[in-house]
Parts: structure tokens; C-alpha cells; sequence
């Protein structure tokens, strides 16, 4: 998932798989500033202090509670975890309208809004044939919807509209797919959280110590190979230990999983680092504390899990 950066406009200043490039007066500005009590910093281990662009301790006590609401709302009741998503998928249309709105492109509020709810409720009642009915109808309510502005702009709204469509509620209802599974729902949900978060730390932490080459300079300079290692590393151990415990399943399964898991979070970062960069926003909001708005911590989540969704219903029918 994309980290808060420190720069302006849609350059992708995140601190995830960053190289060394601290200046030592940049260095000393950072330990000033830990005296201070503004941030909190790491250190290499030849200790040389690390700027990680983000305040650790709020951002993980945002995480944490973001996790229990999750998981409180998974275990006793699994369908809460529609209002969950559904919620999710009206914040982050109010971030993506407003980016969006920035570049003179109109959103359908309403059909989006009201078809993306219905595509969390479809998902986890109906499956997989409610959530592609809804998509579909509500793919033609958005177009619909569009013909009263005329010929002007139409098809560049047209298709930011189906793009939302597709990138938000209808990933967003592939999480719905796997908690429905009858016989192990709520484990398989929670295993796609681990094993992707467990991409976020491993680069993350490999990225800040270790990073020195970078790996898409194009679309997100501050990215390198050596972050994709941790993040490698951290997946395939996370998801053989997931579905060995919590599935019951072979432990290459979760190796497979895991592999498969940090390819898609690594791309999905990429993909709201170039939207982002694009769009010439630096943060989609700021609706979680240390972290920005719930898109840029959706982003890895959101490719992932159809992904998941796919290994898991091949390998663990």
C-alpha cells in the first residue's frame, strides 16, 4: 500500500522500499526533530537514522484500529462485513470524486453509490453471477446517467466512471466472495489480510533499511528491488503459515498464495502511485490518522484480493 509521501503534487515521494539517499543534514534535521517529539525514527543497523515520511506510532495505532474493526465485525456476524465494505466503497468514491473533480472529470455519484452497494450485498448473498449482474447494470446506469451532459467530455467521464466502477466496489466484492465461503469464510478473509499486510512490512522495513536499486523509477522512483525482496520473503512465510494453521491446507499452498499475493500488491501499488501522479494528488484524503485517506491503504488490498479469491477457490476448493 502506498505510504503518505512527503512531496507535492503527484510526485511519489513514499518512504516503502526507499533508497538511502538521506543527506547527513537531513539525517541530523530527523534526530532533531525525534528530541523534539514530532516523529518517531528508525535507525540501520549501523545506526544511522532512517526517515520513514509517516508517524509510526499513529500510523500503527490507526491500523490497529482499523484491524479490529475488521475482525470484530468478521467473526460474530460474517454478513456485518458488507456494511464494512459498503462503507469503504462510499468513502472511497467520495476521495476518488474529488480527485477526479480536480481534472474537470464528473463522476455518476448516485449510480455508483447505490450499484456499489448493492455489489457488496449481491457478492456475499448471490456470488459471483450477482456481483457480475450488478457491475453489468450498473455500468449502464453510469452511461445512462452521463447522456444529460451532452457530447462534451463524455468519454473521458464515461470511462472514469467505469473505471471506478470496476477498481473500487467491484474489487472491493471479491473480499465479499471469499468470507462466503460456507466452510471456512471467515478464515480465508482473514488469511488474504495477513498475507497482504505481511507485503506491506516486509517491503516496507527491507525497503527503508536495505534499499539501494530501484525498481520503477518511471512510475515510483522510491521503490526498489531490495523492498520487493522483503516483500517476497514476508508473503511466502505469512502464507504458508496462514493456511497451514488457519486453512488446514499444505504449506506450498501458501507459498503459491503468498508469491501470487505480492505480485498483485506490488502491482496495485504501482497502479495508485501512477493514478495519484497522474491525477496530481499527493494524498487521496485524510480519513485515517499517520496514513491519509482509505484508498491510499486500499490499494495492495484491492488488486489482492481477487487474486486470492482465485488461488484459494483452484488449490482449496
Amino acid at each position: 500500500m502506498t505510504t503518505p509521501s512527503n512531496g507535492s503534487g503527484g510526485d511519489d515521494q513514499s518512504p516503502e522500499h526507499r533508497p538511502d539517499d538521506t543527506s547527513p543534514s537531513e539525517a541530523e534535521s530527523s534526530v532533531t526533530d525525534t528530541a523534539a517529539g514530532q516523529r518517531f525514527v528508525l535507525h540501520k543497523p549501523g545506526g544511522d537514522p532512517v526517515r520513514t515520511g509517516r508517524n509510526l506510532p499513529v500510523a500503527i495505532a490507526s491500523g490497529c484500529v482499523l484491524g479490529a474493526l475488521v475482525f470484530f465485525s468478521v467473526f460474530p456476524r460474517p454478513e456485518l462485513f458488507t456494511v464494512i465494505t459498503s462503507l469503504a466503497a462510499l468513502i472511497g468514491l467520495r476521495e476518488l470524486n474529488r480527485a477526479f473533480g480536480g481534472k474537470g472529470v464528473a463522476l455518476a455519484l448516485a449510480p455508483l453509490a447505490v450499484g456499489g452497494v448493492a455489489m457488496q450485498a449481491g457478492a456475499y448473498f448471490g456470488g459471483p453471477e450477482w456481483l457480475v449482474g450488478i457491475t453489468a447494470l450498473t455500468a449502464i446506469v453510469c452511461l445512462v446517467w452521463r447522456l444529460r451532459g451532452g457530447a462534451e467530455g463524455f468519454v473521458a467521464d464515461a470511462s472514469a466512471n467505469l473505471f471506478v466502477l470496476v477498481y473500487l466496489p467491484f474489487l472491493l466484492a471479491t473480499w465479499l466472495l471469499l468470507i462466503a465461503n460456507p466452510e471456512d469464510g471467515q478464515y480465508r478473509l482473514l488469511v488474504f489480510i495477513v498475507v497482504t499486510i505481511s507485503s506491506d512490512i516486509g517491503g516496507y522495513f527491507a525497503g527503508i533499511m536495505l534499499g539501494r536499486h530501484k525498481m520503477a523509477p518511471v512510475i515510483s522512483p522510491n521503490k526498489t528491488w531490495e523492498g520487493f525482496g522483503g516483500s517476497v520473503v514476508g508473503c511466502a512465510v505469512a502464507g504458508a503459515l496462514c493456511v497451514t494453521l488457519l486453512l488446514d491446507g499444505p504449506w506450498w499452498v501458501g507459498v503459491v498464495l503468498g508469491l501470487a499475493v505480492v505480485l498483485a500488491a506490488t502491482v496495485g501499488d504501482l497502479i495508485e502511485s501512477l493514478f495519484k501522479r497522474d491525477l496530481g494528488v499527493k494524498d487521496m484524503g485524510r480519513f485515517m490518522p499517520g496514513h491519509g485517506g482509505l484508498m491510499d491503504r486500499m490499494d495492495s488490498l484491492l488488486i489482492a484480493g481477487p487474486v486470492v479469491w482465485v488461488v484459494l477457490s483452484l488449490l482449496l476448493p
